[in-house]
């Protein structure tokens, strides 16, 4: 595994954090408490992973550039701003969600998850559409010639 896969393992991050979150809201939607923790910290697990990989790999390669034009530029770029500033907001929104399960305090968690939860399910859920619009539907010559790189390697 090189640097240049990371971005297909945190799309896979994100969607498992994607299932896991939808898993924990019907897990506590039932009344199944336990399953919906396990859930949960699972889903943040993916997600802490999710983030130590996207800085490492910005911080080695740096941004990658998104070339299509016309029409499907300005939605790359509306999902991407608007992925981009929840997820900021998201990882305080999460620990605010957490510390409070963790204490016990489930009718403060309860209040912060609703509307923790669309925020981080949104995130989840544009991370992986941005993944496939820069390296799937729409790569760069960049994006190609890495690929191609990567393939002739033994």
């Amino acid at each position: 595994m090189t640097v240049y896969d990371l971005p297909a393992l945190n799309a896979t991050l994100n969607t498992a954090a994607t299932l896991l979150l939808v898993l924990g809201i019907i897990f506590i939607k039932r009344g199944q408490k336990k399953a919906h923790a396990a859930t949960m910290v699972m889903a943040l697990i993916c997600s802490a992973f999710f983030l130590g990989f996207y800085l490492y790999y910005h911080s080695h390669v740096g941004s990658v550039k998104f070339t299509q034009q016309g029409p499907v530029r300005s939605l790359y770029f509306a999902i991407l701003f608007s992925h981009l500033i929840l997820a900021i907001v998201n990882l305080p929104m999460i620990i605010a969600t957490v510390i409070p399960a963790v204490r016990e305090r489930f009718d403060r968690h309860k209040r912060i998850a609703k509307w923790t939860y669309p925020v981080w399910l949104y995130v989840s859920v544009t991370g992986v559409i941005v993944y496939f619009m820069l390296y799937q539907w729409y790569p760069s010559q960049e994006v190609l010639d890495r690929r191609a790189q990567s393939a002739a390697r033994p």
